[in-house]
């Protein structure tokens, strides 16, 4: 049995001064983690027994899926990552070395080139696949800002998983198989997940979904409605209106607007000197906002971009990213618009009074793209590109035309489904796990072939498969603890029962001590506090903070074969006969 009185373990009274969360909190104070530097801790023995049971639910449910493990190392060499185009498209959150030769080398942030190139290297045939792999394996993110313990660090441990096969059908055969075995293993776990769609970003694919946790503290946005529709709101698509015919539509109309800094002030402000023809009041999202961006592709140049857009919304940076291919995007700075004086700042809009500078017809030389919702048939008001004034009635299509759509804009409560499920829902979650149809990208990168049943050479497809493990142990920790202490499910906790000896009496010990056996005997792990110099209140704190799902009291009952049972998740205390209690435990 494991006993307190020679086991590595330390815990602390006082919280890490740079834990943000609980789960930091806990996990440092009970022992379980040590932090190395910013987003890099080392793991006592506590911490990965947990670790381990996680692991071993993955690997259960991974071979029940057909799965065989292997394992990589972390670091790997350059070229690879090179013919992906992913060397350059990780940018500043991948870590690069060279050796003393001075060759390139990376710490894999993921796996793909690695597993394309193993498989290229044994198989040859359509009749060697399909073919699924995985590893449990540690990774490496550069954060800016790495913080919260294990749910975003620099190093971490992941399950990825790949899947191999000649055609699409085998593809989306082998997705659902590892989208199954994400259900189960969640479910184990106790996790109340969302499966959302998403975007694939640098790792490419035609179909990419996330497991997600629903949590206040969760760093990702996702919608969904109560007709099933659920998606990040990376990959969230706006339903784009029908055109509106715009004939009889009043003229376009240029009127003084100074000290309209802000859409609030321009609203009020056209109320005052322009009413509307059909007798309401201007609004926000009658304005047409232009948002100019700075944009660099990866390993291109800087461009700048005008995004127009309903003025009650803003520019949601993440959504921008993915509109534009994962190039670093940012407002534009002074800079940029001295570059291009047509562009007056705090008045910026498709047309030059009422003759129209951006889009397909402009003469500034930016790219003009629109919000999907500024159909043909919409009216504006807008910037005139003049200082101090602005233009209403801006009709699209009529008075302006634009290069592109960019659905850029920020999602909110009551949009609507983009399948027709009705009105949608925001709420925080934060990613568990995430599934990709990959396609052919990596083996036609790579020069994965297989000769198919008619010996032709033919390219592989490929999923990939990730499950962060530590953020899963430190999300159980968020989700499972008080303001005592940790309290493990039982299917991940380090151990059974913790059984504590209290008192100075040998024969509690004793009793303890046979106690303990019995429990063993019976299948259960048992971490026995057997010091015999520290009080019993340390020994309380201690038990409550490690979070072992139930302790077993041995005091001064003892004698007439009684012990305390504590249910740390029901909060009960029982007074039961030592006789009974390996029964509770019994497998």
């Amino acid at each position: 049995m494991t006993r307190l009185s020679n086991y590595f373990l330390k815990t602390l009274r006082e919280d890490p001064s740079d834990a943000e969360v609980a789960s930091h909190r806990l996990l440092v104070r009970a022992g379980y983690i040590r932090r190395q530097s910013p987003g890099v801790f080392g793991w006592m023995p506590l911490g990965l027994r947990v670790k381990g049971k996680l692991e071993e639910i993955i690997r259960e449910e991974m071979a029940t899926a057909g799965a065989h493990e292997v394992h990589f190392p972390a670091l790997l060499p350059r070229e690879p990552y090179e013919a992906t185009g992913r060397w350059d498209e990780y940018g500043e959150t991948m870590f690069r070395l060279q050796d003393r030769h001075g060759a390139d080398h990376l710490l894999a942030p993921t796996h793909e080139e690695a597993f394309t190139l193993m498989v290229k290297d044994i198989v040859t045939s359509y009749k060697d696949l399909p073919l699924q792999l995985f590893q449990i394996q540690d990774k490496y993110r550069d954060e800016a800002r790495p913080r919260a313990g294990l749910l975003r660090g620099r190093e971490f441990t992941m399950k990825d998983a790949y899947s191999f096969d000649v055609t699409d059908e085998g593809l989306a055969a082998a997705y659902q198989k590892q989208r199954d075995a994400y259900e189960r293993i969640f479910t184990r776990l106790g996790l109340d997940y969302v499966i959302v769609s998403a975007d694939a970003g640098a790792m490419g694919g035609s179909r990419s979904e996330e497991f997600l946790l629903p949590t206040p503290i969760g760093e990702d946005t996702f919608v969904r409605s109560a007709g099933g529709y659920a998606a990040n709101v990376e990959a969230y698509v706006t339903p784009v209106p029908d055109p509106i015919p715009f004939d009889g539509a009043p003229a376009a109309a240029v009127f003084d607007s100074p000290n309209t800094p802000t859409i609030e002030t321009l609203v009020a402000h056209a109320n005052a000197v322009l009413p509307r023809t059909d007798g309401r009041a201007w609004e926000a999202a009658d304005t047409l906002k232009n948002v100019v961006l700075a944009v660099t592709p990866i390993g291109g140049e800087r461009e700048l971009v005008v995004v127009g857009m309903p003025g009650d919304r803003d520019a949601d940076m993440k959504r921008a990213e993915v509109v534009f291919g994962g190039a670093d995007i940012e407002p534009a700075t002074p800079a940029d618009f001295a570059k291009h004086p047509g562009l007056v700042r705090g008045y910026i809009g498709p047309v030059l009074g009422t003759e129209a500078v951006l889009g397909s017809e402009g003469t500034t030389g930016v790219r003009y793209l629109l919000d999907p919702r500024v159909v043909s048939g919409t009216s504006w008001i807008t910037g005139a590109n003049i200082e101090e004034k602005h233009v209403a009635y801006l009709v699209a299509g009529r008075d302006f035309s634009a290069d592109g759509v960019a659905d850029i804009a920020s999602v909110r409560d009551g949009d609507p489904a983009p399948d027709g499920s009705g009105p949608i829902e925001t709420a925080r979650g934060m990613e568990i796990g995430h599934v990709f149809q990959l396609g052919r990208k990596y083996a036609e990168a790579l020069g994965l072939k297989v000769l198919d049943e008619n010996g032709k050479l033919v390219t592989v497809t490929m999923g990939s498969y990730g499950i962060g493990v530590t953020r899963i142990m430190a999300i159980l920790a968020e989700l499972h603890h008080d303001d005592r202490g940790l309290i493990w499910p039982a299917a991940i906790a380090p151990f059974d029962a913790h059984l504590v000896a209290t008192g100075k009496d040998p024969a509690v010990y004793e009793v303890a001590e046979s106690l303990a056996a019995e429990l063993e005997a019976a299948g259960a792990d048992v971490l026995f506090d057997d010091r015999p110099k520290v009080s019993p209140g340390v020994k309380f704190g201690d038990a409550e903070l490690l979070g072992v799902p139930r302790i077993v009291v041995v005091g001064r009952d003892a004698a007439e074969g009684f012990a305390e049972v504590w249910d740390r998740a029901a909060g009960t205390k029982d007074r039961i006969a030592i006789a009974e209690i390996p029964a509770l435990f019994g497998s």
